[in-house]
């Protein structure tokens, strides 16, 4: 006589004797596909990242670079306005001296001006001579500005750096009836009657100009 099992033993016995699908394990193929993949996302990540901090990197050495040519600008309207000069004081002087550095206009200015003393504890007229002068080093060039009271001896102050990663600076003079790129109040025997000054620099690889129209508010 034999046994005969029933309908539910014998699926369980072959489910117990099948593949164990559900343990197998990835293939070499798979493995490098998704290590592949994961490269790929890093490597645009790493990207994406580095372009973001380029672009902040730009976008702050541009905003120091306007608010230089703020202050830059600003400073010369109000040096120019209050600029003195007296006919036979060679002590007051207005001075424009037309050079270039690599073919860019890199113009030398010294006036006599008006400035509010810095600190009451020293000795300041009040009158002070202000010289710019655009320096070159490596092939970048800067803005410089020095002054010395004019009625206190030993009073000059370092040059230091006005504005930095210029392309150009130039003075122009207005006499009256044309636009001169030099000026010298021995020779003219006046101060001109406009001034205007043009700046240059480089932002984003774009070319930026800028510039100010200012006059002396007294002429002699």
């Amino acid at each position: 006589m034999y046994a005969s099992s029933s309908p539910r033993e014998s699926s369980a016995a072959h489910f117990r004797s099948g593949p164990l699908t559900a343990d197998r394990g990835f293939t070499l193929l798979e493995v490098l596909i998704a290590v592949t993949l994961m490269a790929l996302l890093f490597s645009a990540l790493y990207g994406s990242y580095f372009a973001v901090i380029r672009a902040r990197d730009r976008a702050s050495d541009g905003m120091e670079t306007r608010r230089e040519l703020g202050a830059t600008l600003d400073l010369l309207r109000r040096e120019i306005a209050s600029a003195r000069f007296v006919r036979g004081d060679k002590q007051l002087r207005f001075v424009v001296e037309d050079r270039d550095v690599f073919g860019q206009p890199a113009s030398n200015l010294e006036l006599t001006t008006l400035a509010p003393p810095a600190d009451p504890s020293r000795r300041e007229s009040g009158v002070v001579n202000v010289r710019y002068r655009v320096a070159e080093k490596e092939r970048l060039l800067s803005l410089t500005r020095q002054e010395r009271d004019v009625l206190v001896e030993s009073s000059a102050s370092p040059a230091y750096p006005q504005m930095e990663a210029l392309s150009s600076f130039l003075v122009e003079c207005y006499d009256g009836s044309k636009w001169v790129k030099s000026w010298d109040t021995a020779l003219n025997g006046t101060l001109p009657r406009l001034v205007r000054v043009t700046v240059q620099f480089v932002e984003n690889g774009t070319p930026q100009e800028f510039f100010l129209l200012a006059g002396p508010k007294v002429t002699q």
